[in-house]
C-alpha cells in the first residue's frame, strides 16, 4: 500500500489534437511499465481503446492509468479535448491535486484550453504547463508563452496559481526539456516532466486516519466482475470484503461488501487486496453505485460533496422508428428497449439528461457531437429508433427566457473571410475580435446563440472549401432572441415506395442534388435529396422505362449518372428541419418527413 506522500495524481488537460493522449503514451513507455517486446511499445494513442476514438481521432471518455517512477506511484487521468465531453472534465478532476496543461507551440492556448483551466482552477489544482510541439515550422514559442501568461490572470483565482513552471516538449518524439532547447533533434527523454510531476504536483490532500471515504467518479462494466465503482480514496482505506455503507444523495444510506479493491498499472487492472488515502482504485460488489454517490465506513457513514456539472445546452428527441421500414435491420427497436438503453447510458454519461416525450424521449446534452456518439453507440449495438431535429435548452431568470451563448473561434484562410462573415450575418453572429495567425491565417471570433450554430459547421466547411478550423465554448445565457431563418432549400421527396431505378434518378438529377442511389428502397415521404428550389417537391424516383417496340439512338445508351451523396450521421443531423425526422438503423441512415403522407402535411403546416 503507497503512502500518500508518494502518490501523485495528474490530470492531463488541453484543446482537442494538442497531443494530451500522445504525451501520455510516451509517458507509458519511458516508465518501463511494458516489455520491451510488448505490442504496446509500438503502438499510438494507447489510451483511446474505443472503436469511435479511432475512427474519430479524439478522446470521448476520461481514462486513467498508473505508472510507477522510483518510489513514487504516479496516476494519470487522460481527459477529453472537445468541448462537447467537457462533463467528463470536470468530473474527473475532482481526482486530480496537479495537471498538466498542454498547448501547441503554434496554436496556443484555444477555447478549450480556456474552459479546462477554468475548472481546474476552480477546483484549486496546482498547474503545470507543457508547451509542445515545438518542433512545428510554424512554432511561436515566445508569444504562446505571452498568451498563456495572460490566460493564467483572467483564469486565476489566487495570485499563487499565477506561478507556474513551464516546460517544452515534443510528445511524438518523447522528448522534454526544462528550457527552450538550442538544438530539438538531441537525445532526451521525458525524465524532466517526471521529475515535474514528483516535485510540482502536491501529494494528495487527504486523511490516512478515520473511516473511509470514497467519492464514485466514474464508473465501467465487465461482463464477468459486474460494475466497478472508480474513485480516490479521501480517507481511510479500502480493503478487499470490507462492509461498507452507499451513500446516495448525501443522506440515502445503504449497505454494501467491496469485494475485490483493483489498481491500475498501465493500461490493465490488477487485483490489490487495499489501498490507502489518496489513491484512485476501482471496486467491486457495489452494484447500486452512482457517479456522485460516496462509499463510506459502515461505522462512520458521511457523505462527501457531489460533482457539479453544467447543465446540457442541446435537446433531440429519440424515440422508436416509425417508418414502413421499421423493425426490418435493428435487433432492439421497442420504446422500452431505447429507453432502457438510456437508463444504462445514465449512469456513466453525467452530463446527460433523459426525459419522457411521448412514445419517445427527450435526450438533452452538451452539443452535436456528444448526442451524435451516443446515437452512433446506439446504433452499433444494435439498436433502431428515429431522431428529430436539436433544439437549444433555455432556461428561465426572473420571469425571462434565456437561450445558450457559445463563443466561437474560426481559423479561416483571407480569402473566405467574406464568405464567412456573410454567413455568421445571417445567423446573428456578434463578431468580437479579429487578428491574423504568424501563418497569415485569419483569427475570428463571434459570439453568437447556441442554436445558431446547428448545421453551421456543413456550411462554412462547404464555403472554404474543407480548410475552415471551428471551436466553441459555453458563454453563458442571453435573452431569447427572433426566430432564426431557414438556410436550407426545400427537398425532395419519394412520391411512391418502391426501388429507385437510373432512369428515374435521371430525371430527379435536374432537379437537385441526390441523396440515394440506384437499387434503394424507398418508402412515400422519405427524403431522397435537396431541391435546388426553397419549396419541397415531391418525385417518383421509382419509374422504369416502358418498353416498346421504337428504338431511338439518342435514348438507348446506358444512364450516365452522377454519384449521389452519402451523408454522415452529423451530416444528417444538421440537415433536418423541425418538420422532418432521421430514421437510425444498424445498417442505413434515412433521411424523412415527419409526416409521410401529403395531405398530412399539408394539414400540419396550416
Amino acid at each position: 500500500m503507497t503512502q500518500p506522500e508518494y502518490i501523485r495524481n495528474v490530470a492531463i488537460i488541453a484543446h482537442v489534437d494538442h497531443g494530451k493522449t500522445t504525451l501520455v503514451d510516451g509517458l507509458l513507455k519511458q516508465s518501463n511499465t511494458f516489455r520491451d517486446n510488448q505490442a504496446e511499445m509500438s503502438q499510438q494513442l494507447l489510451m483511446d481503446s474505443g472503436d469511435q476514438e479511432h475512427e474519430r481521432g479524439i478522446t470521448i471518455t476520461a481514462k486513467q492509468t498508473s505508472i510507477f517512477h522510483d518510489d513514487y506511484k504516479i496516476n494519470i487521468i487522460d481527459t477529453p479535448g472537445h468541448a462537447d465531453f467537457s462533463g467528463e472534465v470536470e468530473r474527473t478532476l475532482n481526482m486530480a491535486d496537479g495537471v498538466l496543461l498542454i498547448v501547441d507551440a503554434a496554436e496556443g492556448p484555444m477555447p478549450q484550453t480556456k474552459f479546462v483551466l477554468s475548472k481546474a482552477l476552480e477546483l484549486g489544482l496546482k498547474p503545470v504547463v507543457v508547451i509542445n510541439k515545438i518542433d512545428k515550422p510554424a512554432a511561436r514559442i515566445s508569444e504562446v508563452e505571452d498568451e498563456i501568461s495572460d490566460l493564467f490572470l483572467e483564469l486565476a483565482t489566487d495570485d499563487s496559481q499565477l506561478h507556474y513552471p513551464t516546460y517544452y516538449a515534443i510528445a511524438r518524439d518523447g522528448k522534454a526539456w526544462s528550457s527552450v532547447p538550442s538544438d530539438a533533434s538531441e537525445q532526451t527523454d521525458l525524465g524532466v516532466l517526471f521529475d515535474a510531476i514528483k516535485q510540482d504536483v502536491p501529494a494528495p490532500r487527504v486523511s490516512a486516519d478515520g473511516g473511509l471515504q470514497l467519492l464514485v467518479t466514474s464508473l465501467q462494466y465487465d461482463n464477468f466482475v459486474g460494475k466497478y465503482a472508480i474513485g480516490r480514496v479521501t480517507r481511510g482505506s479500502v480493503k478487499k470484503s470490507q462492509a461498507v455503507s452507499l451513500i446516495k444523495d448525501g443522506d440515502q444510506i445503504q449497505s454494501a461488501r467491496i469485494e475485490e479493491v483493483y489498481g491500475y498499472r498501465g493500461l490493465g487492472r490488477e487485483a490489490i487486496g487495499e489501498a490507502g488515502a489518496g489513491d484512485i482504485v476501482a471496486v467491486t460488489g457495489v452494484a447500486a453505485a452512482h457517479i456522485g454517490d460516496t462509499i463510506a465506513d459502515k461505522e462512520q457513514p458521511e457523505a462527501l460533496p457531489t460533482i457539479d456539472v453544467e447543465a446540457p445546452t442541446l435537446s433531440m428527441y429519440l424515440g422508436p422508428n416509425t417508418s414502413p421500414m421499421k423493425g426490418k435491420e435493428g435487433e432492439f427497436n421497442t420504446s422500452r428497449q431505447i429507453g432502457d438503453r438510456l437508463t444504462r447510458e445514465l449512469e456513466t454519461n453525467v452530463a446527460l439528461q433523459v426525459r419522457e416525450d411521448g412514445i419517445g424521449f427527450a435526450v438533452a446534452g452538451r452539443g452535436e457531437l456528444h448526442l451524435s456518439v451516443l446515437i452512433e453507440t446506439m446504433r452499433r449495438e444494435g439498436y433502431e429508433f428515429e431522431v428529430g431535429r436539436p433544439q437549444v435548452v433555455t432556461i428561465t431568470e426572473d420571469g425571462v427566457e434565456k437561450e445558450p451563448v457559445e463563443e466561437l473561434l474560426i481559423e479561416i484562410a483571407p480569402e473566405f473571410n467574406g464568405a464567412v462573415s456573410q454567413e455568421l450575418g445571417v445567423r446573428r453572429a456578434e463578431l468580437i475580435k479579429q487578428d491574423q495567425s504568424s501563418s497569415g491565417a485569419v483569427r475570428l471570433t463571434y459570439i453568437l446563440p447556441t442554436r445558431a450554430l446547428i448545421g453551421l459547421r456543413n456550411l462554412l466547411l462547404t464555403a472554404t472549401k474543407g480548410t475552415v478550423i471551428m471551436n466553441t465554448l459555453p458563454h453563458g445565457y442571453q435573452p431569447l432572441g427572433a426566430k432564426l431563418p431557414q438556410s436550407r432549400n426545400g427537398v425532395l421527396i419519394a412520391y411512391e415506395p418502391g426501388v429507385t431505378t437510373p432512369y428515374a434518378l435521371q430525371a430527379a438529377e435536374a432537379r437537385g442534388e441526390l441523396y440515394v442511389g440506384p437499387g434503394t428502397t424507398v418508402y412515400t415521404g422519405m427524403i431522397i435529396g435537396l431541391n435546388r428550389r426553397g419549396e419541397d417537391m415531391e418525385i417518383n424516383v421509382c419509374k422504369a422505362k416502358h418498353l416498346t417496340n421504337m428504338r431511338s439512338s439518342s435514348s438507348d445508351g446506358v444512364v450516365q449518372l452522377t454519384p449521389h451523396t452519402q451523408l454522415s450521421l452529423e451530416q444528417c443531423i444538421d440537415f433536418i428541419e423541425n418538420d422532418e425526422l432521421l430514421e437510425v438503423t444498424p445498417k442505413n441512415l434515412r433521411l424523412r418527413k415527419r409526416y409521410l403522407d401529403a395531405n398530412e402535411r399539408k394539414r400540419a403546416n396550416k
